[in-house]
């Protein structure tokens, strides 16, 4: 059984993936047996992050491109596809926060967030599953958040993008499981991360998440890979069209 779970001779494009749980899923899957193709959008810190995991002995490449630009992201997955090898796993992991409250918030800051959280999912899944659906076979992976369900102060355009994200797991699955592809999406809670630091060292805030969430602590990355592994692996080829909430319990709780 433990084949299920086996990814070799498997490759996957995992955007965002240079630095943060982006890389900290590719060495997840690579140490499954899975080819990582490590993208960011400068080549020097694709290939930086890609030679470490070559260091721990992952079999990986590094991709630059913009996730954001059409012409930037087919033309790279057509290099991959045909220099490289086929993509059997896409994790659109891109994403990025700004913060100010609604009706203050910047209409430029508004625009980066739907293009990097929203716009980017669509195009590189868009040209990944051609080449899937013509190989009638393929595993896509959307990262969402908590707030594809809860709203909170001050990020009212990521919650909209990561919305939008939640209903391109469903309507890709509705049009691309007849090709044999899963499209499923993971939406981590709150996390022990680089990015969480500020609210982890706040006391208030930490209590409040403790209280509020059933497991009464911070997620640790690393808990969030055997999610990735799950949906990117043959124990899922029945699993399409949902997200799998890695939240220690808070969305069941009231």
């Amino acid at each position: 059984m433990q084949s299920l779970f086996d990814l070799t001779g498997k490759r996957a494009l995992i955007t965002g993936s240079a630095q943060g749980i982006g890389n900290l899923l590719a060495k997840g899957l690579g140490e499954y047996g899975a080819s990582i193709v490590i993208n960011d959008i400068t080549q020097e810190r694709a290939d930086a992050a890609a030679k470490a995991l070559q260091e721990q002995g992952i079999d990986a490449v590094g991709v630059g491109f913009d996730v954001t630009n059409s012409t930037s992201v087919k033309n790279a997955i057509d290099h991959i596809e045909h220099d490289i090898g086929q993509i059997d796993i896409l994790i659109n992991n891109a994403g990025i926060q700004r913060r100010h409250p609604f009706t203050e918030f910047p209409e430029a800051d508004w625009d980066a967030v739907i293009n990097v959280n929203q716009k980017a999912v669509f195009l590189v899944s868009q040209q990944v599953a051609k080449h899937m659906i013509a190989r009638k076979q393929g595993k896509i992976i959307h990262i969402c958040s908590m707030q594809s369900e809860l709203g909170r102060d001050t990020i009212t355009p990521y919650a909209a993008s990561k919305g939008a994200v939640r209903m391109l797991v469903r309507g890709m699955c509705t049009e691309l499981a007849r090709y044999n592809i899963q499209v499923n999406g993971i939406g981590p809670g709150y996390f022990d991360t680089a990015m969480t630091k500020a609210l982890v060292e706040d006391k208030v805030f930490s209590d409040w998440l403790f209280k509020r969430t059933p497991a009464a602590r911070w997620g640790q990355p690393e808990e969030l890979i055997g999610s990735a592994v799950f949906l990117s692996s043959a124990a899922s080829n029945f699993v399409n069209g949902h997200i799998v909430y890695v939240d220690g319990g808070m969305l069941a709780a009231v």
